[in-house]
């Protein structure tokens, strides 16, 4: 059985640290939520060797590359249709997980945030990620307000889901070598069912203060909506930093309130 080749264009760095690789399978640890497990991007299998050996998961693979699609499907037969050759990003959950599910790998770096936000947009059935990111990635998901890595994503994640930064791991443990140290995060689905707000005006509204972070919201969210109808609501006072999750809840009440005034 000859070795994949990495592929960069594919941003493949593949883990070649077994101990590694399972510390990140046992942080899978939820499984009174789900049964079932989607490793994206398993390359030559280093993860999926001690998924296979969890009887208390059924384990299920996608890689876009056709290499790797051909080498784990000589190397793990049993498997049948539960491997799939395919895009990560186009895949219809709902075509083959009836219930609610968990995410795990080893994420190609350059589409880290499409990776995340394929998740937010299917909260309903992904209760638990564990996954390995480029390192401020990771920093970036799990940081709390007046951070300043805390953004976007930040708020996204953080409403619906529990972050954790679980470890940090060193380029040398990759082939090939990542030009930047990478890190594990878990994301455990919190129980909230939907966000006591207008959920596609808080995501406006977020990213209106994020894309302009150096300003107040009073001119950020301007781009939401008109300043001449905003109040003196402490909130269009602060930077987006500055507020947390409920706060952009809280916010987004109050935008709503004003424009339908």
């Amino acid at each position: 059985m000859s070795l994949v080749k990495a592929k960069k264009h594919l941003g493949q760095h593949f883990l070649t640290d077994k101990g590694i690789a399972n510390r990140i399978v046992e942080s899978l640890v939820n499984t009174d939520k789900y049964n079932q497990v989607l490793e994206v991007g398993p390359g030559m299998g280093i993860l999926s060797d001690f998924l296979l050996q969890r009887e208390d998961l059924q384990t299920y693979l996608i890689d876009i590359d056709t290499e790797s699609f051909h080498f784990l499907n000589e190397k793990y037969p049993q498997l049948g249709d539960r491997l799939i050759n395919g895009d990560f990003l186009k895949l219809d959950f709902d075509s083959i997980f009836s219930d609610q599910f968990a995410i795990i790998g080893n994420f190609p770096y350059n589409i880290s945030s499409q990776i995340l936000f394929k998740i937010l947009d299917n909260r309903h059935k992904v209760v638990e990620m564990v996954g390995m990111f480029q390192k401020e990635v990771a920093q970036r998901c799990a940081a709390p307000a007046g951070n300043k890595e805390y953004g976007i994503l930040s708020v996204f994640l953080q409403a619906y889901y529990k972050i954790e930064y679980l470890f940090t791991v060193k380029p040398g443990t990759f082939n090939p070598p990542p030009k930047v140290h990478s890190a594990v995060i878990r994301l455990t689905r919190n129980e909230v069912k939907q966000l006591d707000c207008d959920e596609k005006l808080f995501w406006r509204v977020v990213k209106a203060g994020f894309n302009q972070r150096r300003k107040t919201l009073r001119n950020a969210v301007s781009a939401v909506m008109p300043k001449d109808k905003m109040d003196d609501h402490i909130y269009f006072e602060k930077r987006a930093e500055q507020l947390t999750v409920a706060d952009f809840v809280a916010l987004t009440q109050h935008v709503s309130k004003l424009m339908s005034a």
